[in-house]
């Protein structure tokens, strides 16, 4: 078994050598930020109701509606005070070097973008928690703007536009994943030469496809993540660390084997 200095030093010579890399972000990376994940021990359906999750609930009952606004705002789904990690700058710095062809991510907290990806470059095959949308017009909304309207003594928030309900812009249960983000997302997996999975166990489904269809289009695959996965026997290069501390050093040994500075 390789060493992880072994690993890392090979991870970044793929990265070097390679010119349109995808990275493919779960809930690892996400939990690095302090963001709980969903399926874990103490995650987020350890302590709710699956069944109020999903989109029927949410157009049909008022009291789900206002639970889901009382988590984002302050209870167990708040996205906003989380900040990016180094995995999340490690890959915004891929960007800068001309080589990132895409995040694909299955996290709903915006942090990419926060880190500096650009938002062309972000495909959130499961929405963004970080905004809200209306369902009438479409008007998005930061997060932090329906804060800081709910702080008025509103428990739920509608559209300043149409006054239209709003919904956070995250895939319920019983919605279809956005058909454009996911075709874009295949489209690019299977022409990157580099795929590089980050803090996934890639047991959930449409979204673990996107590093199957990588590989079948002649990428490599290297995959971070603490814990097994289902596809590591057909990794080229397989770590078990955590994305926040192995990514930046991958990232600045390629770097310094392309001369950047």
């Amino acid at each position: 078994m390789e060493s992880l200095e072994r690993q890392i030093e090979q991870a970044a010579d793929l990265v070097a050598t390679s010119a349109r890399i995808i990275i493919f972000t779960g809930a690892g990376v996400s939990t690095e930020s302090g963001i709980p994940d969903f399926r874990g021990p103490d995650g987020i359906w350890s302590k709710y109701d699956p069944e109020d999750f999903t989109i029927d609930r949410f157009l049909s009952d008022s009291k789900v509606r206002k639970l889901h606004w009382e988590l984002l705002v302050g209870g167990g789904l708040t996205m906003t005070r989380a900040q990016p990690n180094p995995a999340h700058y490690a890959i915004a710095e891929l960007e800068k070097m001309g080589k990132l062809y895409g995040v694909v991510t299955q996290n709903v907290d915006g942090l990419h973008q926060k880190a500096g990806v650009s938002d062309n470059m972000v495909f959130q095959l499961h929405g963004d928690l970080s905004h809200a949308r209306c369902l009438s017009c479409s008007t998005r909304y930061p997060m932090e703007e329906i804060i800081e309207w709910m702080k008025e003594d509103i428990d739920e928030p509608e559209c300043g536009e149409c006054k239209g309900m709003l919904k956070p812009d995250a895939v319920f249960f019983g919605e279809q994943l956005p058909y454009e983000v996911l075709m874009e997302s295949e489209s690019r997996s299977r022409s990157c030469d580099l795929c590089i999975v980050l803090g996934s166990s890639l047991v959930v489904y449409p979204a673990a496809l996107i590093p199957r269809y990588a590989q079948q289009g002649g990428a490599k695959l290297v995959i971070i993540n603490m814990g097994p996965t289902e596809m590591d026997r057909m990794a080229d290069i397989r770590i078990e660390a955590k994305a926040g501390e192995v990514t930046p050093q991958i990232i600045d040994r390629a770097r310094s084997k392309m001369g950047v500075k």
